[in-house]
Protein backbone atom coordinates (compact mmCIF):
# COMPACT_ATOMS: atom_id res chain seq x y z
CA UNK A 1 0.00 0.00 0.00
CA UNK A 2 0.85 3.28 -0.82
CA UNK A 3 2.53 5.58 2.29
CA UNK A 4 0.78 8.87 2.35
CA UNK A 5 2.83 12.00 3.11
CA UNK A 6 1.79 13.58 6.41
CA UNK A 7 -0.63 16.61 5.44
CA UNK A 8 0.18 20.12 6.06
CA UNK A 9 -2.61 22.61 7.10
CA UNK A 10 -2.71 25.29 4.50
CA UNK A 11 -2.22 27.88 6.77
CA UNK A 12 1.21 27.19 7.64
CA UNK A 13 2.55 26.56 4.32
CA UNK A 14 0.72 30.58 3.59
CA UNK A 15 2.75 31.21 6.49
CA UNK A 16 5.61 29.76 5.98
CA UNK A 17 5.33 31.74 2.30
CA UNK A 18 4.64 34.50 4.10
CA UNK A 19 7.29 34.49 6.56
CA UNK A 20 9.93 34.89 3.71
CA UNK A 21 8.81 38.75 3.56
CA UNK A 22 9.66 39.42 6.97
CA UNK A 23 12.58 40.54 7.35
CA UNK A 24 12.10 43.00 3.98
CA UNK A 25 9.14 44.37 6.00
CA UNK A 26 10.74 45.12 9.17
CA UNK A 27 13.95 46.77 7.66
CA UNK A 28 11.58 49.15 5.51
CA UNK A 29 9.79 49.84 8.58
CA UNK A 30 12.69 50.84 10.77
CA UNK A 31 13.96 52.63 7.84
CA UNK A 32 11.02 54.69 7.79
CA UNK A 33 11.15 55.64 11.77
CA UNK A 34 14.51 55.92 11.59
CA UNK A 35 14.06 58.80 8.87
CA UNK A 36 11.35 60.63 11.33
CA UNK A 37 14.18 60.31 13.70
CA UNK A 38 16.22 62.28 11.96
CA UNK A 39 13.59 64.62 10.64
CA UNK A 40 12.93 65.45 14.00
CA UNK A 41 16.54 66.16 14.89
CA UNK A 42 17.48 68.17 12.17
CA UNK A 43 14.61 70.64 13.66
CA UNK A 44 15.48 70.23 17.47
CA UNK A 45 19.06 70.87 16.37
CA UNK A 46 17.66 74.65 15.98
CA UNK A 47 16.52 74.85 19.91
CA UNK A 48 14.97 77.63 20.77
CA UNK A 49 11.53 76.29 22.48
CA UNK A 50 11.22 80.41 23.73
CA UNK A 51 10.43 80.64 20.28
CA UNK A 52 6.84 80.77 19.01
CA UNK A 53 8.26 80.21 15.50
CA UNK A 54 10.62 77.15 16.52
CA UNK A 55 7.61 75.64 18.67
CA UNK A 56 5.34 75.79 15.11
CA UNK A 57 8.11 74.18 12.97
CA UNK A 58 8.62 71.58 15.72
CA UNK A 59 4.94 70.68 15.24
CA UNK A 60 4.48 70.63 12.00
CA UNK A 61 7.32 68.95 10.90
CA UNK A 62 6.34 65.84 14.07
CA UNK A 63 2.39 66.28 12.18
CA UNK A 64 3.55 65.76 8.58
CA UNK A 65 6.57 63.31 9.16
CA UNK A 66 4.04 60.90 11.59
CA UNK A 67 2.33 59.66 8.62
CA UNK A 68 6.21 58.04 7.40
CA UNK A 69 6.58 56.54 10.84
CA UNK A 70 3.07 54.93 11.34
CA UNK A 71 3.68 53.24 8.16
CA UNK A 72 6.61 51.84 9.11
CA UNK A 73 5.94 50.83 12.67
CA UNK A 74 2.69 48.92 10.75
CA UNK A 75 5.43 47.30 8.32
CA UNK A 76 7.19 46.24 11.70
CA UNK A 77 4.06 45.09 13.55
CA UNK A 78 2.93 42.59 10.37
CA UNK A 79 6.56 41.42 9.69
CA UNK A 80 6.50 40.08 13.74
CA UNK A 81 2.71 38.60 13.33
CA UNK A 82 3.36 36.64 9.90
CA UNK A 83 6.68 34.98 12.00
CA UNK A 84 4.96 34.40 15.13
CA UNK A 85 2.70 31.82 15.31
CA UNK A 86 2.46 31.81 18.98
CA UNK A 87 1.35 33.68 21.83
CA UNK A 88 4.83 34.99 23.00
CA UNK A 89 5.75 38.65 22.33
CA UNK A 90 8.60 39.27 19.86
CA UNK A 91 10.91 42.32 20.87
CA UNK A 92 9.98 44.26 17.19
CA UNK A 93 6.34 43.94 18.98
CA UNK A 94 7.60 46.07 22.27
CA UNK A 95 9.61 48.34 20.20
CA UNK A 96 6.09 48.72 17.95
CA UNK A 97 4.37 49.42 21.46
CA UNK A 98 7.06 51.79 22.67
CA UNK A 99 7.61 53.68 19.98
CA UNK A 100 3.63 54.22 19.14
CA UNK A 101 3.02 55.05 22.34
CA UNK A 102 5.70 57.38 22.82
CA UNK A 103 4.34 59.19 19.58
CA UNK A 104 0.39 59.18 20.79
CA UNK A 105 2.16 60.97 23.73
CA UNK A 106 4.18 63.39 21.59
CA UNK A 107 1.30 64.23 19.51
CA UNK A 108 -0.82 64.93 22.51
CA UNK A 109 1.48 67.31 23.48
CA UNK A 110 1.59 69.18 20.49
CA UNK A 111 -2.17 70.16 20.28
CA UNK A 112 -2.24 72.86 22.12
CA UNK A 113 0.68 74.23 20.22
CA UNK A 114 -1.23 73.40 16.89
CA UNK A 115 -3.95 74.62 18.60
CA UNK A 116 -2.03 78.03 19.56
CA UNK A 117 -0.72 78.08 15.60
CA UNK A 118 -4.27 78.07 14.22
CA UNK A 119 -5.06 81.07 16.48
CA UNK A 120 -2.42 82.93 15.70
CA UNK A 121 -2.68 82.44 11.59
CA UNK A 122 -6.45 83.39 12.36
CA UNK A 123 -5.63 86.54 13.95
CA UNK A 124 -2.66 87.55 11.43
CA UNK A 125 -4.87 87.24 8.59
CA UNK A 126 -7.40 88.88 9.98
CA UNK A 127 -4.96 91.98 10.82
CA UNK A 128 -3.95 91.84 7.31
CA UNK A 129 -7.53 91.40 5.77
CA UNK A 130 -8.41 94.28 8.09
CA UNK A 131 -5.96 96.78 6.24
CA UNK A 132 -7.05 95.80 3.06
CA UNK A 133 -10.40 96.29 3.91
CA UNK A 134 -9.70 99.41 5.69
CA UNK A 135 -7.72 100.65 2.19
CA UNK A 136 -10.42 99.97 -0.09
CA UNK A 137 -12.95 102.06 2.17
CA UNK A 138 -10.72 105.01 2.14
CA UNK A 139 -10.24 104.93 -1.69
CA UNK A 140 -13.92 104.81 -2.09
CA UNK A 141 -13.85 107.61 0.03
CA UNK A 142 -11.66 109.48 -1.43
CA UNK A 143 -13.30 108.27 -5.02
CA UNK A 144 -16.53 110.91 -4.13
CA UNK A 145 -14.23 113.94 -3.48
CA UNK A 146 -14.56 116.55 -6.49
CA UNK A 147 -10.73 117.78 -5.73
CA UNK A 148 -9.35 114.07 -6.27
CA UNK A 149 -10.94 113.66 -8.99
CA UNK A 150 -10.05 117.57 -10.52
CA UNK A 151 -6.37 116.51 -9.66
CA UNK A 152 -6.33 112.86 -11.27
CA UNK A 153 -7.95 115.39 -14.37
CA UNK A 154 -4.69 117.84 -14.54
CA UNK A 155 -2.29 114.56 -13.77
CA UNK A 156 -3.95 112.95 -17.32
CA UNK A 157 -3.58 117.03 -19.46
CA UNK A 158 -0.48 117.31 -17.87
CA UNK A 159 1.22 113.66 -19.35
CA UNK A 160 -1.11 114.05 -22.52
CA UNK A 161 -3.18 111.29 -21.84
CA UNK A 162 -6.12 114.04 -22.77
CA UNK A 163 -6.94 114.73 -26.27
CA UNK A 164 -7.22 118.31 -26.62
CA UNK A 165 -10.54 118.33 -28.08
CA UNK A 166 -11.95 116.40 -25.22
CA UNK A 167 -14.65 118.09 -22.96
CA UNK A 168 -15.34 118.61 -19.70
CA UNK A 169 -17.94 116.23 -19.49
CA UNK A 170 -15.56 113.76 -21.52
CA UNK A 171 -12.94 114.86 -18.99
CA UNK A 172 -14.45 113.61 -16.06
CA UNK A 173 -16.31 110.53 -17.55
CA UNK A 174 -12.43 109.55 -18.48
CA UNK A 175 -11.44 110.31 -14.77
CA UNK A 176 -14.59 108.53 -12.93
CA UNK A 177 -13.57 105.40 -15.46
CA UNK A 178 -10.26 105.27 -14.75
CA UNK A 179 -11.08 105.63 -10.21
CA UNK A 180 -14.21 102.81 -10.89
CA UNK A 181 -11.54 100.35 -12.62
CA UNK A 182 -9.04 100.98 -9.55
CA UNK A 183 -11.62 100.29 -7.43
CA UNK A 184 -12.86 97.05 -8.89
CA UNK A 185 -8.95 96.20 -9.13
CA UNK A 186 -8.73 96.99 -5.50
CA UNK A 187 -11.99 94.90 -4.42
CA UNK A 188 -11.05 91.91 -6.52
CA UNK A 189 -7.33 91.44 -4.93
CA UNK A 190 -9.01 91.86 -1.18
CA UNK A 191 -12.02 88.95 -2.61
CA UNK A 192 -8.77 87.01 -3.44
CA UNK A 193 -7.20 87.46 -0.25
CA UNK A 194 -9.30 86.45 1.67
CA UNK A 195 -10.31 83.46 -0.28
CA UNK A 196 -6.59 82.29 0.43
CA UNK A 197 -6.80 83.46 3.97
CA UNK A 198 -9.87 80.74 4.78
CA UNK A 199 -8.09 77.92 2.28
CA UNK A 200 -5.12 78.14 4.01
CA UNK A 201 -6.67 78.38 7.63
CA UNK A 202 -8.89 75.61 6.47
CA UNK A 203 -6.03 73.51 5.53
CA UNK A 204 -4.15 74.01 8.26
CA UNK A 205 -6.63 73.11 10.39
CA UNK A 206 -7.43 69.85 8.60
CA UNK A 207 -4.18 68.67 7.68
CA UNK A 208 -2.59 70.19 11.02
CA UNK A 209 -4.98 70.01 14.37
CA UNK A 210 -6.94 67.53 12.54
CA UNK A 211 -5.00 65.12 11.10
CA UNK A 212 -2.78 65.29 14.36
CA UNK A 213 -5.87 63.68 16.68
CA UNK A 214 -6.33 60.94 13.75
CA UNK A 215 -2.52 59.88 14.46
CA UNK A 216 -2.64 59.98 18.12
CA UNK A 217 -5.87 57.55 17.54
CA UNK A 218 -3.83 55.47 14.99
CA UNK A 219 -0.62 54.89 16.96
CA UNK A 220 -3.06 54.32 20.72
CA UNK A 221 -4.33 51.52 18.31
CA UNK A 222 -1.05 50.49 16.53
CA UNK A 223 0.13 50.42 20.30
CA UNK A 224 -2.70 48.26 22.44
CA UNK A 225 -2.63 45.72 18.99
CA UNK A 226 1.20 45.27 19.62
CA UNK A 227 0.41 43.66 23.00
CA UNK A 228 -3.04 41.89 22.71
Amino acid sequence: MPVKSPEVPVYRVALSSSGRFSPLLRWIGITLVVLLLLQMLAVLGLWDWSSEAFRQLVVERLIQQAPMALVGLLLMYLSSRLEDGGEERKPVLWAVCLLSGLLAVLLTASLPVAFGGDKLLQDQSDQQLAAKRGQLEMARQQSKDPGVLQQLIKQAEAAGQVPATATDAQKTQAARSFIDRQLQQMDDQFKQAEQTSKVTLSQRRLAGSGGAVVLIVAFTLLCLGSVL
